[in-house]
């Protein structure tokens, strides 16, 4: 060790120890560099918490707790240390004590709320995490992966939901009369993630029509999880049946990933690709998605882009959204996968959304879209679309 520390003052090896430690992933040098500093200047308190952190990444338990109950009783106002010593014990019971005991300390820090946010969540106290995770965003609202948290909190914390829609759908040229869509659904949220039940109504084509739909949202890991959706319909108004999955992966930096399929069964089945990348940065979220429709040795492909901009929770933004090509996760115009394969046709789509939050446990959405469709061989035609919802969560 001391072969390390010649000629050197701490701070030098200081830099040096985290070179070590990030640079190489040299571990027992950046801990002999570090104690050596200390050698030197033993109240450099920023060392001291980065022996800790050396000794939790070396899985050298015991060590880092011993450096970090040092560190809290010379240097009990050290806000890092609480941190450090909470990712410590991120996997026991120990953890919440300590972040609360820096907290005590630091009621407003940023970093201490997050970990506390994330503590509560992989204990399942989901409702405990939304509080906090609210709480930390009033204060600092440009925090992205708190922002990416509260969107999967919201999921996860309400028992219950049910929610109503409908949809006002009008062609300026394609067709003579509107469409009129709405449903019903049910989301329980169970040991292995949401499952939600529902029935979809239209009227096309002055005809009536049901469907029966599922959807699932399984928890994986802490990394993983997935969508699964069913559906069935008896009266030519809807797909006879349908059919979805996806894989979702959380990934660092606040972003999300998703790859999986939708199958749309009419005469014939048609087999949609999807794959879709999201980002979170401060109060913004951003999701690129394309449908994928392989056809007689060709593929047609839709684009879109969607934009939020939150001015409070998961519940409270207002939303854009771009693009070009059909959805089949769109009711308003899925159908027009059917017949012919139209959608080898050309169009551009355009939708502004707001979302509010009301009393805690109600929200309210409405979204106005437009999408020039060119619906038969150079020959296209507007499709109005204003859509509005209502969720109670219990």
């Amino acid at each position: 060790t001391s072969a390390y520390g010649q000629d050197y003052g701490a701070d030098e090896l200081f830099a040096m120890a985290r070179e070590a430690a990030f640079e190489h992933k040299d571990y027992d040098k950046a801990i002999a560099l570090s104690k050596q500093a200390l050698e030197q200047s033993p109240d450099y308190t920023e060392i001291s918490v980065f022996l800790g952190r050396l000794y939790t990444w070396s899985d050298k338990v015991i060590l880092a707790r011993e450096t970090f109950d040092n560190i809290l009783i010379t240097t009990p106002d050290y806000e890092d240390a609480y941190v450090a010593y909470g990712n410590l014990e991120f996997w026991n019971n120990k953890a919440l004590e300590v972040v609360n005991k820096g907290l005590t300390r630091y009621p407003q820090s940023e970093p201490l709320l997050l970990l506390k946010v994330k503590i509560l969540r992989d204990l399942k106290e989901y409702k405990q995490a939304q509080e906090v995770n609210k709480q930390l965003l009033e204060l600092y609202p440009g925090n992205d992966e708190a922002r990416a948290l509260s969107t999967r909190l919201v999921a996860l914390a309400a028992k219950n939901q049910i929610g109503v829609t409908y949809d006002y759908v009008y062609f300026d040229k394609q067709y003579n009369d509107p469409w009129h869509l709405a449903s019903v659904s049910y989301t329980r949220q169970t040991k292995i993630g949401s499952v939600v039940g529902r029935i979809n109504y239209a009227n096309r084509f002055l005809t009536d029509g049901i469907q029966f739909e599922a959807d699932a949202y399984p928890s994986i890991s802490k990394t993983f999880y997935a969508y699964l959706n069913v559906g069935y319909s008896a009266d030519g108004i809807f797909p006879k049946y349908r059919a979805g999955a996806s894989l979702y992966a959380n990934l660092p930096w606040s972003m999300e990933a998703e790859a999986g399929f939708r199958l749309l069964g009419f005469d014939e089945e048609t087999w949609i690709y999807t794959a879709s990348v999201g980002k979170y940065y401060k109060s913004f979220w951003f999701n690129l998605r394309t449908f994928l429709t392989p056809s007689n040795n060709s593929v047609s492909q839709s684009v879109s882009l969607t934009t939020r901009y939150y001015f409070g929770g998961a519940d409270d933004y207002i939303n854009l959204r771009i693009g070009t090509g059909l959805s089949p996760d769109n009711q308003a115009n899925n159908l027009l996968y059917n017949n012919g394969n139209p959608y080898k046709l050309k169009s551009n789509n355009i939708a502004l959304g707001y979302r509010k939050l009301l009393w805690e446990t109600n929200v309210v959405f409405i979204e106005a879209s437009l999408e020039n469709q060119e619906y038969l061989p150079n020959v296209k035609g507007n499709q109005f679309n204003i859509g509005v919802g209502y969720l109670k969560r219990f």
